[in-house]
């Protein structure tokens, strides 16, 4: 017999409490079955004829309703399916939306999707102030919208301006912000949370606040069309047409606005939606990096003191994320002060920011503060666990840093060198105990970057290896094991990609048309605006590393070194491809004084699409290629490194999904004809061509892939 996610107290004061509790899961997320469990919790309160109010609360440490069991959607085999799915959540939301006396969501922790119009549904909302107290509906971030009348409600509670933005996003907002929007009715301490909610039950119904006078305009008959316009032309900026959900989105809360039927087209549009390629791709990435947080290769060691090494830009991101997320205390060494003050200076603005946004009090950014300390030698390392080192890409002195912390700090301690080029078995090579030392690979900046690289050389042990990958996810990263050869994965499929940017831009294609096009395919950012974010001359050092160990293919064309000559560095001396003095109301403009420099009449000649074909072409090629190397231990992981690492669209699942949908012979055809055109730098490599003939996958062939959408709403 299964047991009840829900249960019922009846307190003395008439106020039932239904506790939601999913057994055997960290969670709460809603599923299928739970709707008749749901109805027969609110008949036995029901049943009592002095009920004055109904508070719905968690029983989870942590979390109030984290959403809906995506597996339940990935089970679905039609639109139909799906869309039966959103009518069936409607319909309960509906219930508890009419129930004739007061009802209250008692909220702390993740209150997203599913449970966030749980709570719309309810007369009132009281969350706590808690800092792990999240609202929001990310339906949109699975290719989704939400379904179960989530579109028509948050609008009409908030108002259309403020609801779109989280619709459109999936952004979640923190307590001050959801009670400064109107989305909950008050925040409060987490150890009065029920009782503020009991009260508020006993008030009686609420009387459903008036909209500003702002919101009712642009909710008129007379301002909608224009105000749809705006944001479908804010949206399109944004998405390039690359995610179906954001359109849609956009039509259901118009319709549900006009007075028509909304929670119809929402849920139809919910069905449809659920069948598209993109969809498809968004939830796999989703389990996927779901899967990955279960895995372990072996029992990971302790972590409760972590040293630093390098107080750069790196360094300093490092330590951040090590105590503000993992909450872990970290010590600092740099060869002067001066570096300690700017590693702690990254720290202080990240928490200033907070602390202007009002999501923290100066006290909590001085606690937090409290946790790291620096200085220009090892007092304080003896008893360090790990050891983050963040120095110059220099083997000599990385070589120096792993004699000196096996000296200073004790046998079991970690070190653990952010390198992006450098072999880790090198930096091991004159290692005392080489079982200690892995490549910890962090992209920049790090306090937003969420991949990191994990590289154990031949003699790491499985336990570093698995203490090292603990320490990433309790700093909030996403980390990939890879193997330790040039490049590692991320470097080693984004060269090409940008060499063949340079190769396009040497032909005359205008820095921005090369750009564009990359952006359209769905890059955050092109690989010219990449290259000046990272730092030319950064990107100048891979190269050679890269070309020595794989070939000419890695090779920069050659004029590119007048780039260089010209010093030119990219956002870091303000000197790149593109302007840094020009106004910001002008946008991104290009620096067109590369072109005499290069040598080059500007002139658009290939398509968008073409310049696209190009560059994803060669970066797949290398994929491929790294994936039958044992560079990454799956496809999953090269998917997930490829997206987090350096935003290969998440729409189409990653570069080994997209090879499914795109087809491996017609990806051999399309590199065949690049070739030759362009040379042998285009040649498939034999992985490809074996998969091609062989009629192959990476992943099975998903029961939706051939199925289409009906036509839209």
């Amino acid at each position: 017999m299964n047991r009840s996610a829900f249960h019922l107290t009846l307190r003395s004061d008439h106020v039932a409490v239904i506790t939601i509790d999913v057994p055997d899961e960290k969670v709460n997320t809603l599923k299928a079955e739970f709707a008749a469990q749901l109805r027969q919790i609110i008949s036995e309160a029901r049943a009592n004829p002095r009920l004055a109010g109904l508070v719905f609360i968690s029983g989870k440490k942590d979390s109030f309703i984290a959403g809906a069991d995506i597996s339940m959607i990935d089970r679905c085999q039609s639109a139909q399916q799906a869309q039966a799915l959103a009518e069936q959540g409607q319909q309960v939301m509906a219930e508890i939306a009419h129930l004739p006396f007061p009802t209250v969501a008692a909220i702390h922790g993740a209150c997203l999707g599913g449970g966030l119009e749980l709570a719309l549904a309810c007369d009132r909302r009281i969350c706590t102030l808690d800092d792990k107290t999240r609202l929001g509906l990310p339906e949109v971030q699975l290719g989704l919208l939400p379904g179960s009348g989530g579109t028509q409600r948050l609008p009409a509670l908030i108002g259309v301006t403020q609801a779109l933005p989280l619709i459109l996003t999936g952004k979640t907002l923190r307590a001050r912000q959801a009670l400064k929007c109107g989305l909950v009715d008050d925040a409060v301490a987490v150890s009065i949370l029920l009782e503020t909610a009991v009260k508020s039950a006993l008030q009686g119904k609420k009387k459903r606040r008036p909209l500003p006078w702002r919101e009712r305009l642009a909710q008129s008959a007379i301002a909608r069309p224009l105000l749809f316009s705006v944001v479908r032309k804010q949206t399109q900026r944004k998405t390039h047409g690359n995610y179906p959900a954001a359109e849609r989105i956009l039509a259901v809360v118009r319709r549900g606005l006009g007075q028509s039927n909304g929670y119809a087209a929402e849920a139809q549009a919910f069905g449809e939606l659920a069948m598209t390629p993109q969809s498809v791709a968004l939830r796999s990435l989703f389990f996927a990096t779901t899967e990955m947080k279960k895995e372990q290769d072996a029992e990971p060691r302790t972590i409760a003191r972590v040293g630093v090494l390098g107080g750069g830009l790196m360094g300093g991101g490092i330590a951040s994320v090590t105590a503000m997320r993992a909450g872990l205390p970290v010590r600092i060494k740099d060869i002067n002060n001066q570096g300690i003050n700017h590693a702690m200076q990254y720290s202080w603005d990240l928490l200033s920011k907070k602390v202007q946004r009002r999501q923290m009090k100066p006290a909590e950014r001085q606690q937090k503060m409290s946790m790291i300390s620096g200085g220009t030698d090892y007092q304080g390392f003896a008893h360090r666990d790990i050891v983050l080192e963040a120095v110059f890409e220099d083997l000599a002195l990385k070589q120096q840093m792993v004699a000196e912390v096996e000296q200073q700090c004790g046998e079991m301690t970690i070190f653990a060198s952010n390198t992006s080029s450098l072999p880790i078995v090198d930096i091991a090579a004159g290692a005392q105990r080489p079982e200690n030392i892995i490549g910890l690979h962090y992209f920049s900046p790090v306090d937003k970057m969420p991949l990191v690289e994990v590289i154990p050389h031949a003699a790491t042990s499985p336990e570093t290896v698995a203490t090292t990958v603990a320490l990433a996810r309790k700093q909030g990263k996403t980390p990939i094991v890879v193997a330790d050869k040039a490049g590692f994965y991320v470097n080693r499929i984004l060269a090409p990609y940008i060499n063949e940017a340079l190769h396009c831009l040497l032909a005359g294609e205008p820095i921005e048309h090369i750009d564009k096009s990359l952006v359209q395919f769905g890059f955050p950012v092109g690989p010219l605006q990449l290259l000046d974010e990272v730092g030319i001359d950064v990107g100048s050092k891979i190269v050679p590393v890269l070309t020595e160990a794989f070939g000419e293919r890695f090779a920069a064309p050659p004029a590119f070194a007048a780039v260089l000559n010209d010093g030119r560095k990219g956002r870091k001396n303000s000197r790149g491809f593109y302007r840094y003095d020009a106004p910001r109301w002008r946008g991104r403009q290009p620096d067109t004084s590369l072109y005499s420099l290069l040598k080059v009449q500007p002139k658009t000649q290939l398509a968008d699409g073409a310049v696209a074909q190009r560059c994803v072409a060669m970066m797949l090629n290398e994929a491929v290629r790294c994936l039958d190397e044992g560079v990454i231990r799956s496809a999953r992981d090269g998917d997930i490194g490829a997206i987090f690492g350096i935003g290969f669209p998440p729409f189409t699942g990653g570069p080994f999904r997209y090879i499914d949908s795109f087809g491996a012979e017609n990806l051999r055809q399309l590199l065949h004809s690049l070739m030759q055109l362009h040379g042998d730098r285009f040649a498939p490599c034999a992985a490809l061509n074996r998969l091609a003939e062989q009629g192959e996958r990476y992943y099975p062939l998903p029961d939706v892939a051939n199925k289409q959408p009906n036509s839209a709403a």
